[in-house]
């Protein structure tokens, strides 16, 4: 009998990268949220019960019917929940410790995530008014906040 075993125990192996490049147009809903963000404005949809979502939905969660209607929203808003981030690596928005909140702008129904700089977790909390700091270069993106304050900061918007 011949020792086979360091040919069965070698993995046979090959680089292999997957990737599915494409892009897509906006579209009318995320194309004017996206213009939006570049002239320093949120923009939601109303559905048909009035219910205004942010950022805003092509066709409606409940019933799915197209949303056509776009209304201004915030700019600042109110935390829902967050998390308190304590050490941040290079892929996150803010190189010292923050939170990721859902913000419900004003005038909106739903929430949307963004990272809140409150300087400190006893800052922070659930009912906090924040308000969105632009970026100074904006280009039609979400990194265009870059991040949110307390409204009382003087910081923001």
């Amino acid at each position: 009998m011949t020792d086979d075993s360091t040919d069965q125990d070698e993995i046979l192996s090959a680089p292999l990268i997957i990737e599915y490049p494409f892009q897509r147009t906006t579209g009318p809903v995320i194309g004017a949220f996206l213009t939006g963000l570049r002239e320093r404005v949120l923009v939601g949809s109303r559905a048909e019960d009035g219910r205004v979502i942010v950022p805003p939905a092509e066709f409606d969660p409940v019933s799915g019917n197209d949303l056509t209607e776009l209304v201004e929203v915030g700019p600042a808003g109110e935390v829902q929940t967050w998390a308190w981030v304590t050490a941040p690596h290079d892929k996150h928005p803010l190189d010292h410790p923050f939170a990721w909140a859902q913000i419900r702008p004003d005038g909106a129904d739903t929430a949307m995530l963004g990272a809140v700089d409150a300087g400190t977790i006893e800052a922070m909390s659930t009912g906090l008014r924040v308000e969105p700091v632009w970026a100074d270069e904006r280009v039609g993106h979400i990194d265009d906040i870059t991040r949110w304050v307390p409204v009382a900061s003087g910081e923001g918007a």
